[in-house]
């Protein structure tokens, strides 16, 4: 049997399906602000689903609304859709913080598919660029930086001459134009957040840490950090899946 997962974000959504060996067979990626309507809805489910998808659905949601509309439209068609924060996660990952529901339904994924290293730091390209740390197997909590693309956006809506612009990761010097100098402050301020607060990490538990990437930068950003890193473009999904597989 095969089953269906999705992960909700403030920037895009991505529904999955997967085999029963928990293999990405399709997946689509959507604008979030953008696919909520009816018409849309039924469309993506009608592309994932048949007559060997299980009726159960998981996802995991940092946008409520967006989950309360997708959960409307399937209510009356057989399947039934759960949010991961309905299940006890704690039975997947000890979780040392004091309230869970400051904790991103994402970044709990994240850190349950990351456990398998013991000890890791997941960096998270997304709306924020998010640093979550698992140190012997325990969730012990992170840190939440800018996102790269909001901050761009940001900087240049507000501002009245400061341009839109795509980054470039070669930047040799400072910049002798407008889109240059934009480019340096974000290649060079990003290298030094990142690798300064991998660095006040590693430093404070005086450990190795195995440093995943994943997210809209995460192959951009990968060469300008000075430790080992592994891309994971599907590690959010893969903690969706143990979740599905484990509580489900």
């Amino acid at each position: 049997m095969q089953y269906i997962v999705g992960d909700i974000g403030n920037t895009s959504t991505r529904i999955c399906l997967l085999n029963k060996k928990s293999k990405i067979v399709k997946s689509i990626i959507l604008d979030t602000k953008k696919m909520f309507s009816n018409q849309d809805i039924k469309k993506i489910f009608k592309n994932l689903i048949n007559k060997n998808v299980k009726k159960e659905i998981l996802f995991s949601s940092v946008v409520p609304s967006a989950f309360k509309k997708i959960k409307h439209n399937l209510k009356g068609k057989k399947y039934k859709l759960y949010e991961i924060k309905q299940f006890n996660l704690k039975k997947l990952i000890k979780i040392n913080i004091k309230n869970l529901s400051q904790l991103g339904s994402d970044r709990i994924v994240n850190s349950i598919e990351g456990k398998k290293f013991r000890n890791c730091l997941i960096i998270d390209f997304g709306t924020a660029t998010t640093f979550d740390i698992i140190k012997n197997g325990v969730y012990e909590g992170g840190v939440i930086a800018p996102g790269v693309k909001l901050s761009m956006k940001n900087l240049s809506q507000s501002t009245a001459l400061l341009p839109m612009f795509n980054l470039k990761n070669k930047q040799k010097s400072y910049g002798k134009n407008t889109k240059d100098a934009l480019n340096a402050g974000f290649i060079w301020g990003y290298e030094g957040l990142i690798n300064n607060i991998i660095n006040k990490i590693t430093l404070k538990w005086k450990m190795n840490y195995k440093i995943i990437l994943t997210g809209g930068y995460a192959i951009f950003f990968k060469n300008i950090i000075k430790k080992k890193v592994l891309v994971d473009q599907n590690i959010t999904i893969k903690g969706i899946s143990k979740v599905y597989e484990k509580l489900l």
